[in-house]
């Protein structure tokens, strides 16, 4: 028995490792030094529709009328016996005659046999046609689902400011002063909600929110919408950084819109001058606090604590707690402090008794 060859010239080791090869559910070559094919599995000759006898003992780059002569396949297999190198999942994609465009994965492996310069290389080849189907099928419904939400969000814009357009004309003309007041909240509340839409719009979907230069660009909008120019109140920004989901976004937005309204209207009553509201966010993950605080009134002495919840109150504590977050109220004679912290501790082991 000679052993220098033992896929082809021990008839038993033959068929036995035939035998192994057509247990392979994927397509599998066994190749020579020189690249020939000494054996293929079941499957590639049923998956490539090929016979044996134009096949067996044939370079791998002849096979199927030079289908499978890939310059950079060429190359991978070349470079495996001489640098005792592996190729792991190479795709290869290609027009097989037969079976059509198909997507492939190639692995390679060499192997070597004790007492004997014989090698033998393992090209086993995956086919993931359906799988990358599937890929570029999901990828064009999400760009469908994008296309659709750029545009609901479009229709949403314009709807919120026919909305607020209408709020507008009818604080206008009703005689009601306190009618009056309620369709102007009503109708800041609405532009709020479309500033934050318009600054979210701009976002990739699913993405994380930089809260720095949202916060920026909500308080420039609110800014510009109630304050303008015929009012000496300034609002800052202070926001080191932070990231935060869509969802917690809007909490957060509609959280500095509602203290911000509120400072506005309450904190500097008549022509007081130099008024200041600073908007700060501080992260100490995974804590984190959210400030809004004026200069204004606060609490002047002998002002009773006890005050009557509006619907800004309300709104701010609903929020608060969406995002898992309690608020604090600081009132005095030198302004209005108002806190939303999030924060989270560990649980104390019992003591030892």
């Amino acid at each position: 028995m000679r052993h220098n060859q033992p896929f082809v010239e021990n008839k038993d080791a033959g068929a036995f490792a035939q035998a192994i090869v057509d247990t392979v559910r994927e397509p599998l070559l066994v190749l020579d030094k020189d690249l020939r094919v000494v054996l293929a599995s079941r499957s590639f000759y049923k998956t490539f529709k090929m016979d044996s006898r134009n096949v067996q003992g044939r370079p791998v780059y002849t096979l199927g009328d030079g289908q499978w002569d890939i310059p950079q396949l060429r190359l991978l297999l070349e470079s495996i016996v001489p640098q005792h190198a592996v190729m792991d999942a190479y795709e290869v994609e290609k027009d097989f005659a037969g079976i059509g465009h198909r997507t492939m994965l190639l692995n390679a492996r060499q192997v070597f046999y004790e007492g004997n310069s014989h090698t033998t290389i393992l090209l086993a080849i995956e086919d993931i046609s359906a799988r990358r189907a599937q890929e570029r099928e999901l990828r064009e419904l999400l760009q469908q689902k994008d296309i659709l939400l750029q545009e609901m969000q479009h229709r949403v814009a314009n709807s919120l400011q026919i909305i607020a357009s209408i709020l507008l004309i009818k604080a206008r003309t009703v005689r009601s002063e306190e009618t009056r007041l309620h369709l102007q909240e009503a109708h800041q509340r609405v532009m709020s909600v479309a500033a934050m839409q318009e600054h979210l719009h701009v976002s990739v979907p699913g993405a994380s929110i930089d809260l720095r230069s949202y916060l920026s660009r909500l308080c420039e909008t609110l800014a510009a919408s109630m304050i303008g120019d015929s009012r000496p109140i300034s609002l800052q920004v202070e926001v080191e950084g932070g990231w935060a989901s869509s969802t917690q976004a809007v909490s957060i937005g509609l959280i500095v819109t509602e203290l911000v309204m509120n400072a506005i209207k309450h904190a500097f009553p008549g022509d007081q001058r130099d008024g200041r509201i600073i908007v700060a966010y501080d992260l100490g993950e995974p804590n984190w606090r959210l400030t809004v605080s004026d200069n204004g009134i606060g609490k002047p002495e002998g002002h009773s604590d006890k005050t009557n919840p509006g619907l800004g109150t309300s709104i701010i504590a609903a929020l608060a707690k969406q995002l898992d977050a309690h608020v604090d109220v600081l009132m005095d004679q030198h302004g209005t402090k108002v806190s939303i912290t999030h924060a989270t501790f560990a649980r104390r082991l019992p003591a030892a008794p």
